[in-house]
Order: C-alpha cells, then structure tokens, then sequence
C-alpha cells in the first residue's frame, strides 16, 4: 500500500469514474485502474462497485477511504511542519467553528492567522457542537469552539465566553435587546425548534422545564440558517444565541430579546486534544481565535456576552 494508491482511491471515489480520476492525476486510465485493482488485491476486498453511474464505493470502500483521507492530511501535515523555514511557525491546521460563531469569527481569524502567521495553513469546519465534538474526538480537527462542556480525561477545555440565549421573533413582533422576555411567553407562542438531541435543544427543554411551560413546537431543523430562515415567513419564533442573530437584527430581519425567568445561559469553550504533542502551528492558531473571541466581546460584537474570568464565570463587557 503506498500513497500513490491512497490517492488513486480517494480520487475515483471522488469523481465516480476511472476516467475522470486519470485526467485528475496526470495519469493514464490503466494506471488508475491497475493501482485501485492492486489495492484491492492486498486487502482481499473489492473497494468498488462498478454501475453505469460509475464507481461506487463499498462498505469496505468507505472505510478505506476514510481512513486514507486521514492518512494523506497526516502526511501533508508532517510535510508542513518539518519544512526549514527558519524562525517561522509552519504547518496546516484544521479548527471547528461553531455554526452560531463562524460568521463573526471567521474573517478576522483568517486574516489573524494570515498577518502574524503565513506560513499556517488554515482549515475551517463549522457544525454544531456535537458534530464538532465527534470530529475532534476523531482527530478530524486539531481544535474546536465547543460549549456547556468541561474538561475531561482526553480534552482539554479552556472557558472563553458566557452569553444568553435569546427569543427571536419576525420584526413586526418588536423584541428589544433592553426587554428581557420570559420564557413562558416565548412557550406560548409556536416555536421553532433545533432537532431533539441537539445540545442547544438540551439547554432549552432545561429552562422549559424550570418554567414549567409547555412547548408549543410548530417545525424542527437542524440547521440555524433554516430557523430563522422559518421565523423570518412567520412560522413561529424561536430560541438562538445572540451571536447567531446579530446581524439579522441589526438589518431589521428579525427581532430579539434576551430570554428570562429563568436566565438561559451557555458556556463556549475552546478544546483541544489532551494526549500528543501540541504543534506550534495549533497553539498559534488558538492565540489568534482567543484574542478575536475577546475582541468581539470588548468591541460589543457578540449581544449579551461576558469574557471568562479565572475569578469567577465571567467578566462584563
């Protein structure tokens, strides 16, 4: 097994043909074909069904595919890391973006990272925090924004933020920042909801339960986009925090105040990994995001938000 197979796989698998996968590779067909079919001599398992839709991976094709993926990032990672470029912090690293924070972190973070460390090549990733969670726990990620998480024998989790959930609402319903709303009211109305099992659909099932109200849910997704995509038509209000809908408020999208009685709070974390050797491109990157986490708090961009404090939960800002 050697990487020029690994490539030939994940290349077909890629693209669905032979074919395709030789023009990709600068290769010819037979090449392509001789070095998947070797492979899967080695293994002792077809990795491809082959249809007239093309090439389709096996179960046993998906696993190796995977598996490969992980093993060239690996080796393009060693690559950048071992490069001599003297005094100069190189390597490629992958970081989670939590969905709720990629579109206020993002930009200034990959600007960060390009000024003070160009020898880094960023990845990004966003998702929700169990997706998140997963990827790390798999080695997708080297680093990820989590939240309501502590640390634990294999992450380590350093508190960076505590902020509010909020109601929101369609603009015509005129929530303000300044008009906390309780969360029996927000019950009343037809909801939008995350999906159940959703960590941020946890944390609100937990104040419904401290309220002792009753939900009135009208639609369940998966994807932040889409509920306030549904309470923008008039659906139902929902529950999103204040980070996640700044921007649509102050374009007059959509309305929101801060939910109370009870305060619904959540805590973002930074995680990494606790066993292995922390790269100097990884604890660079980490550096950059911190200080553009506290910028954001400092400068009033992240709504309801307080920086942790070693002395206690959170600082105001």
């Amino acid at each position: 097994m050697d990487v020029k197979q690994l490539k030939a796989l994940i290349t077909v698998a890629e693209v669905g043909s032979v074919t395709r996968a030789a023009e990709l590779l600068h290769l010819v067909q037979p090449a392509v074909t001789r070095q998947i079919r070797t492979l899967e001599e080695e293994l002792g398992v077809a990795l491809f069904t082959r249809t007239r839709q093309g090439m389709r991976p096996t179960e046993a094709g998906e696993i190796m595919i995977d598996r490969a993926r992980r093993a060239l990032n690996e080796l393009d990672r060693a690559r950048a890391e071992v490069r001599p470029r003297r005094g100069e912090v190189t390597g490629i690293v992958t970081l989670g973006l939590l969905e709720s924070t990629s579109d206020l972190l993002a930009e200034p973070l990959v600007s960060a990272v390009g000024a003070a460390h160009p020898g880094v090549e960023l990845r990004l990733m966003t998702g929700y925090s169990g997706h998140l969670q997963q990827w790390l726990d798999e080695g997708d990620l080297d680093l990820t924004l989590l939240y309501n998480l502590d640390s634990s024998p294999s992450l380590n989790a350093r508190p960076l933020v505590r902020e509010h959930l909020w109601a929101v609402a369609p603009a015509s319903a005129g929530l303000r920042a300044d008009h906390p709303v309780p969360f029996a009211e927000v019950a009343a109305r037809p909801l939008v909801m995350p999906a159940a099992g959703h960590a941020l659909r946890t944390l609100i099932d937990g104040a419904a339960a401290r309220s002792g109200s009753t939900m009135d849910i009208a639609a369940q997704t998966n994807a932040m986009r889409v509920q306030k995509q549904l309470v923008r038509a008039g659906h139902g209000w929902t529950v999103l925090p204040g980070v996640g809908i700044a921007e649509d408020v102050a374009q007059g999208e959509l309305s929101a105040a801060p939910l109370c009685e009870p305060d619904v709070l959540r805590s973002i974390v930074l995680c990494t990994p606790r066993y292995g050797r922390v790269p100097a491109a990884v604890d660079a990157v980490a550096r950059e995001l911190v200080r553009c986490v506290e910028a954001a708090v400092s400068r009033g961009r992240w709504p309801s938000a307080r920086l942790h404090s070693p002395d206690g939960p959170g600082t105001d800002a």
